[in-house]
């Protein structure tokens, strides 16, 4: 092979689905992931269609992920005095199976351990390419060269930053943030299938309160331009939605008081990734968000493991050639990302106006609800999905 050693950053979704199949077709896989270890519990992810079944059988997992799914959640919205208003059904949330983010990483992780290196707590600092490979410089580690670098390390990706340019020129905020708060109330530990559960949800103008639920205890999102805070500083994270949340009713009190005891919290941009020029340059690729994320769009995970099954299935076509499988899979990948579109989460779930919430609530008891669960059922699916196992030798990880 003319291009053996592949380095992944990020071990989170599409980093673990990448390496499994990279490794499987015959690459030295070496991922490297800035947490000091897997991180468990996480929000709910799903995936729906044939197209992510197709692809999760193939890796021999989807019968684990079903086995390890939540339960869908209906998110029920109320008034201030708590009388409902509308009902956004798990179906739409939840896709065909959800599972959390924790367990689906401990599933890939497994599959993939055996036979990948895994770097914990390192980053790569440095990327220089050369006419036969990359040399990479990492923070903690020796500085090593790979034929072949993966960035798959979310939307606020390092690999993006080095190889292609700064975050500015790649990643548009859509005016709205999210935060989510405390681990999910289903166990870690619990073995099989979860039931449905119900969160409730409260909107002020420009902003949205959801307590309960599969995907975290507590989720907020708002709006608000982009802000200069540290990604890094929970304190100053959760004093954000403390003072943005000081006047809203309902719940909300009581929630913002138990925001200081979660050990779990996250807050974040709505943010859409915009790679007019492709997903690869040179010897650098990119695969997940980092490529095509749009936050809480509702397609990331599928498209993670899709763009990796896919750059990994083009480079076996290829021979090994990254220039020419390189350019397959923008190709491929540039028409399916289109799933995710132009949606913003932020503008559906909390709109600015009490009309505009009004107007959201019908919504969800209207036909044309219906008619969206389709089309995105529908998006889903629309790819031509190669059967690479079956045109190139493959090694089977069990």
């Amino acid at each position: 092979m003319r291009n053996s050693t592949v380095l992944v950053s990020g071990a989170g979704i599409a980093g673990p689905a990448l390496a499994y199949w990279l490794h499987r077709y015959g690459f030295a896989v070496t991922v490297v992931e800035r947490a000091p270890a897997l991180r468990p519990g996480g929000q709910a992810l799903d995936f729906k269609g044939r197209t992510h079944f197709t692809v999760l059988e193939r890796m021999g997992i989807l019968d684990e992920i079903q086995e390890r799914r939540t339960g869908a959640t209906d998110t029920v919205f109320v008034d201030e005095n708590g009388k409902q208003l509308a009902v956004m059904s798990g179906d739409f949330t939840g896709g065909d199976v959800e599972i959390l983010r924790g367990d689906l990483a401990e599933i890939m992780y497994k599959r993939t351990a055996e036979h990948c290196e895994y770097l914990f707590g390192d980053s790569i600092s440095a990327l220089t390419e050369t006419a036969d490979g990359v040399h990479v410089e990492f923070e903690h580690g020796p500085a090593r060269t790979f034929d072949l670098v993966f960035g798959a390390d979310g939307i606020h990706s390092r690999v993006r930053k080095l190889a292609f340019g700064p975050e500015k020129d790649f990643v548009k905020h859509l005016g709205y943030y999210y935060c989510v708060a405390g681990a999910s109330p289903w166990s870690q530990d619990e073995t099989g299938p979860r039931e449905r559960a119900i969160a409730y949800g409260h909107n002020a103008p420009g902003k949205l309160a959801i307590s309960g639920g599969s995907k975290a205890q507590q989720l907020y999102m708002f709006a608000a331009p982009e802000l200069d805070y540290s990604r890094d500083d929970s304190a100053a994270q959760r004093r954000i939605i403390e003072q943005v949340y000081a006047d809203v009713a309902w719940e909300v009190p009581r929630m913002l008081d138990e925001v200081a005891d979660f050990d779990d919290f996250y807050l974040d941009s709505i943010s859409q990734v915009r790679m007019k020029g492709g997903y690869t340059k040179g010897r650098v690729a990119l695969v997940g968000d980092s490529a095509y994320g749009n936050t809480l769009g509702g397609f990331g995970t599928g498209l993670a493991v899709v763009g990796a099954y896919v750059v990994a299935g083009e480079l076996a076509l290829a021979d090994d050639d990254h220039a020419v499988a390189f350019a397959r899979y923008n190709e491929i990948m540039k028409r399916y990302a289109k799933i995710a579109g132009n949606s913003n989460a932020g503008r559906f779930l909390a709109p600015k106006t009490a009309r505009g919430i009004k107007l959201r609530n019908w919504f969800f008891g209207s036909r044309l609800f219906t008619l969206m669960l389709k089309y995105s059922d529908n998006a889903a699916n629309d790819i031509d999905l190669r059967d690479y196992p079956a045109l190139v030798g493959a090694t089977d990880i069990d």
